[in-house]
């Protein structure tokens, strides 16, 4: 029973961890995102050096996540719990492609002097497009299988609150199909459909964390076999 205790509290912590991860680095990163010139300009290559490091922290909660939960979700499912490991571990490699790219725009900017800008805008701006690409599949098509197969565990197993696996359950298919939305040119991810798509798994992973370090994962309830509710 500690053991559930401690991975359900772990787990949570990872989960936040990984929400304020993800917010915090995205704005830190808006200097390069936002300005094509950012490679021939001054910069503010700390900000957005913090908020690779901080991508980075992600990348580890989001394997954590899957690694801290998998012992109590896989009683309940195992292909299912494996299925989630192996999901987190993509989003989580796909998290660390748009990394690099950031990184090699600050390295490109910082080596820039002397050079001809136009080749380098061109390949900032390819760069830039590749960072976009991942926060597109991971945190979005990605992201949405890997809440389902969580969720579709948390309920299986009662170990949350329903409308804390329903949060799950239907944010997971939601944000895959805004994500799909978006990469057909439908609207644009950083949009007010956008973030509506997003906010349900928002609610599930923050709602799921909080449950967790409050209470931990719940015991299911076990009925007593129906012999023994017959008297002798």
């Amino acid at each position: 029973m500690r053991e559930s205790r401690a991975a359900a509290v772990v787990t949570g912590v990872f989960f936040l961890v990984a929400a304020v991860a993800a917010v915090v680095a995205l704005a830190l990163y808006q200097p390069l995102l936002g300005d094509p010139g950012y490679v021939l300009g001054p910069g503010a290559d700390t900000r957005v050096l913090w908020g690779a490091f901080l991508e980075v922290v992600l990348v580890a909660a989001v394997i954590g996540t899957a690694v801290t939960a998998f012992p109590v979700v896989e009683r309940h499912g195992r292909a299912l719990a494996l299925g989630y490991v192996a999901g987190r571990l993509l989003e989580a490699a796909v998290i660390t492609v748009g990394i690099v790219a950031v990184l090699a725009v600050v390295t490109l900017r910082q080596d820039a002097a002397g050079t001809d800008g136009g080749p380098l805008v061109g390949v900032a701006q390819g760069l830039v497009a590749l960072h976009d690409a991942t926060f597109l599949v991971g945190p979005g098509l990605v992201i949405g299988v890997n809440t389902l197969l969580l969720a579709t565990l948390v309920h299986r197993g009662r170990l949350a609150p329903r409308p804390v696996a329903v949060l799950g359950l239907v944010g997971g298919p939601l944000v895959t199909l805004s994500s799909t939305a978006v990469l057909f040119g439908v609207y644009e991810q950083v949009s007010v459909w956008g973030m509506l798509g997003a906010v349900p798994v928002a609610a599930w992973e923050i709602s799921l964390a909080v449950y967790l370090i409050a209470r931990g994962f719940r015991r299911p309830t076990v009925l007593p076999a129906r012999s023994e509710l017959v008297p002798a």
